[in-house]
């Protein structure tokens, strides 16, 4: 998630655990822990599919993290014996500072290695967006009040209750993705698709209006939205061909595709533009607009050939705030249904809604 509520999600971790002691500093320490795996983001890569699927790695297992939270935890009682909390104390209010990170970036769609080095395909709860004020503002509210009481009981209990509330928004996400998923599969297979998987992803900064995709046999790509104010039986979909030919003929001449096959548990979509293939994750986006897009190959003497990959443009800024715009009119009401096809069909040229 973002760096602001990683931040306070830190903070108020450490406030709790660390504060009748550690005073405001708490919130301090604990805010850098809490930031601390997205340091990553300064490795350099000679690739942005390698920047994309190495980003959440390492710095992101919980086995790693609370590797480090003991040793940090050693070396303070090595340094000072004379402290008035205990060694059990301090390690787990680390722990938890520094693995309520990747946790909570898990329940985003990108995708964690929370398990790393085991190489499992990265977890992705898919039950927040990566920004969610409804989440964040509560732990920035009781933060700053602790930091105005300075630690008081109260404030403390007000951090606790703000992180109880903030994992019980999460388990909400739960129930969305679970409803949202059997909606579109039910009424998939009632018109006789036969759906390999589905996935469901909160859209923008709410977990009203979600996002749909689910992948048939044949691979196609069906891309919805569904809304739990929605009046109608049947959410409203594109059709999108994955064009999955190009995956066989490209995929064994490049080891960057490979790994983002694997990353994104094959939610890829290609396509051939200007001689070149671009792969894009399907996960992120909306009606063929996807957010991260690459071009992995390009045609020579009538044969594909692979690249390193290069990033390809993606929607631009005025394009993404009108989508915005529709998809909170969106939110409340499927009175207006939402242009799909129309996007489905546009390139970063040709950007009209």
């Amino acid at each position: 998630m973002d760096s602001v509520t990683q931040f306070v999600l830190g903070a108020a971790v450490q406030g709790v655990g660390m504060g009748k002691y550690q005073g405001r500093k708490a919130l301090l320490y604990g805010g850098m822990l809490g930031t601390l795996p997205d340091l990553d983001i300064l490795i350099r890569y000679a690739d942005p599919i390698s920047s994309m699927t190495y980003h959440r790695g390492f710095s992101h297992s919980i086995f790693v993290l609370t590797a480090l939270a003991f040793v940090i935890t050693w070396i303070t009682f090595k340094r000072n014996k004379a402290l008035p909390f205990s060694f059990k104390r301090l390690f787990v209010t680390l722990t938890l500072a520094l693995v309520t990170h990747p946790i909570i970036d898990a329940m985003t769609v990108y995708g964690t290695q929370l398990f790393w080095p085991f190489n499992f395909t990265p977890t992705m709860w898919s039950t927040v967006f990566i920004i969610d004020p409804i989440y964040t503002l509560p732990l920035i509210f009781t933060c700053l009040w602790a930091l105005w009481k300075k630690m008081s009981p109260a404030s403390i209990k007000g951090m606790f209750i703000a992180l109880v509330f903030g994992f019980g928004y999460f388990g909400t996400g739960f129930i969305g993705k679970a409803y949202h998923e059997h909606r579109l599969t039910t009424v998939l297979n009632g018109q006789g698709i036969e759906i390999e998987k589905v996935l469901a992803t909160p859209t923008a900064f709410n977990t009203i209006l979600w996002r749909v995709i689910a992948v048939d046999k044949n691979g196609n790509l069906y891309d919805a939205v569904s809304g739990w104010f929605d009046k109608k039986e049947t959410p409203e979909f594109v059709t999108i061909p994955l064009n999955l030919s190009y995956q066989a003929e490209i995929s064994p001449q490049s080891p960057e595709l490979q790994r983002l096959q694997w990353f994104t548990d094959n939610w890829l979509h290609y396509k051939e533009i200007d001689d070149k293939i671009v792969v894009s994750d399907t996960r992120m986006g909306l009606a063929g607009q996807f957010n991260f897009r690459f071009v992995v190959a390009k045609k020579e003497n009538g044969q594909w050939k692979a690249i390193q990959p290069q990033s390809y443009p993606t929607a631009r800024v005025h394009f993404r705030t009108e989508m915005l715009s529709l998809l909170w009119q969106r939110m409340w009401s499927d009175k207006v249904p939402l242009p799909l096809e129309r996007w489905s069909q546009l390139t970063p040229k040709s950007e009209a809604i």
